[in-house]
């Protein structure tokens, strides 16, 4: 039938359709977005006869004080009893978050843990175009919003034991383990000052450590390409949310808000991403989907919100 011969009634039933599907997607998509997850996955980088080490990994959890079934979910992570707790950034998401982020907590802020910032860690999230993303990157950073509480954050942590990364090195021990950690500032506000934990990794004394770990918020590659080359076993980060919307069935991401390509938008890789264990100048990578997202937007397709309990386990 020529196009100019449809009904008008035709037209308003397909149209009609079409604002239905989008709606079933919207509403999926908030659905999902409050479907907390657990990963479990297994990373080779302990020495031979190393007792495995558990490891959560946190981030992204942009939190809302209000935001009861996140902070319900968050407490109980604590039954996993982790040896050793990272955060990778962007804990809040209003200007209130920090009490309540903090009672969450603070069953796991008894155990061992590392952390750096993200960008929302620092300034007040607002309402933007969520089309945005799929853009190009200008090399525009949203930094005229109010500042969050970010010291007090990490006030919190620091009085709690934890190792404060921010452009910093750090060591621990666990076990029989010695952990020697460099991390960064948020390389997606160029906070990142690469100069300061570049170089041969220690643990302190003579004894080189038994793993060494990065930490950053975002996965920017010339982060991942030091880190890399200075012989770290595993990077961890976050920032991407996994794409946040992928596309149905596949899960492929379609954007990671920085320079890291989105077929690692998520999860264990490598990295370089063509490199083997093995291999010099090159790491495990881990990156988190994340917890939250925006609060303006809440919304998480083919990719649920998620933390990740990460074994370390032998070379072997």
């Amino acid at each position: 039938m020529p196009l100019t011969s449809v009904p008008p009634r035709a037209w308003a039933y397909g149209g009609l359709g079409a604002m239905l599907a989008g709606a079933g997607v919207v509403g999926y998509a908030a659905h999902e977005a409050r479907c907390y997850t657990l990963r479990h996955v297994d990373l080779p980088i302990l020495p031979d006869g190393a007792r495995p080490l558990r490891v959560l990994h946190l981030s992204d959890i942009h939190l809302v004080p209000t935001q009861q079934r996140k902070l319900d979910w968050l407490r109980g992570l604590a039954s996993l009893e982790p040896d050793l707790v990272v955060d990778t950034g962007d804990n809040l998401a209003h200007r209130d978050s920090v009490p309540a982020l903090a009672d969450a907590l603070a069953p796991l802020m008894d155990r061992p843990g590392v952390f750096v910032h993200g960008s929302n860690d620092y300034f007040e999230p607002k309402m933007r175009n969520p089309l945005r993303y799929l853009l190009p990157d200008t090399g525009r950073r949203y930094t005229d919003t109010p500042h969050l509480p970010w010291r007090e954050l990490s006030q919190r942590f620091v009085e709690a034991g934890w190792l404060d990364l921010t452009n910093r090195r750090g060591q621990l021990t666990i076990g029989d383990l010695r952990l020697a950690f460099g991390g960064v500032d948020d390389p997606h506000l160029g906070y990142d000052r690469l100069e300061t934990v570049t170089g041969a990794v220690e643990a302190g004394g003579e004894e080189p450590p038994d793993v060494r770990l990065a930490v950053a918020h975002a996965p920017y590659l010339r982060v991942l390409d030091a880190y890399a080359r200075d012989g770290y076993d595993a990077i961890l980060a976050g920032h991407t949310h996994g794409g946040q919307v992928c596309l149905p069935f596949t899960g492929r991401a379609l954007t990671t808000n920085c320079d890291l390509e989105p077929a690692r938008a998520r999860g264990l890789h490598r990295h370089p991403a063509d490199t083997r264990p093995g291999d010099p100048g090159s790491s495990w990578l881990h990156i988190s989907a994340g917890i939250g997202s925006n609060p303006f937007v809440r919304l998480r397709l083919a990719c649920r919100p998620e933390a990740t309990l990460l074994r370390l386990v032998s070379r072997g």
